[in-house]
């Protein structure tokens, strides 16, 4: 199995209702993103996936979240954004895009802070 990661970061506030504490205020955080997508065989040119590819389709779904009060964006509606649920949303916005090269997404990993991390990896690929 191959893999290649791309990492990129965005900012963005939100609140978390029913958590208790200081979470349910309105915070920011600056949000590391790592987007890991995997294959079991190289495409002719030697390489999974341009790397220049993922980062482009990463991008362009963090620019839905960046600099945004997350809570206010449609795709949140009804959920709290927790990493968890930014994980799984960059996942179901990724997979799509991937899938015509042959490769799968295996996992998100949203870092909240340096040290405090969530990954969403899919059931089954």
């Amino acid at each position: 199995m191959y893999e290649v990661t791309i990492i990129k970061s965005f900012s963005s506030a939100h609140l978390l209702a029913q958590t208790g504490g200081k979470c349910e205020e309105l915070h920011g955080h600056n949000f590391k993103v790592e987007v890991t997508v995997c294959a079991g065989a190289l495409q002719k040119s030697g390489l999974l996936i341009d790397f220049r590819t993922v980062k482009e389709w990463l991008i362009e779904i963090l620019e839905q979240m960046d600099h945004k009060h997350l809570n206010e964006l449609p795709f949140f509606s009804g959920i709290n954004p927790s990493a968890e649920n930014i994980a799984k949303y960059i996942y179901d916005e990724m997979e799509p895009k991937v899938k015509p090269s042959g490769v799968n997404v295996a996992r998100v990993k949203i870092w909240e802070s340096e040290n405090a991390a969530v990954t969403y990896i899919p059931a089954q690929q």
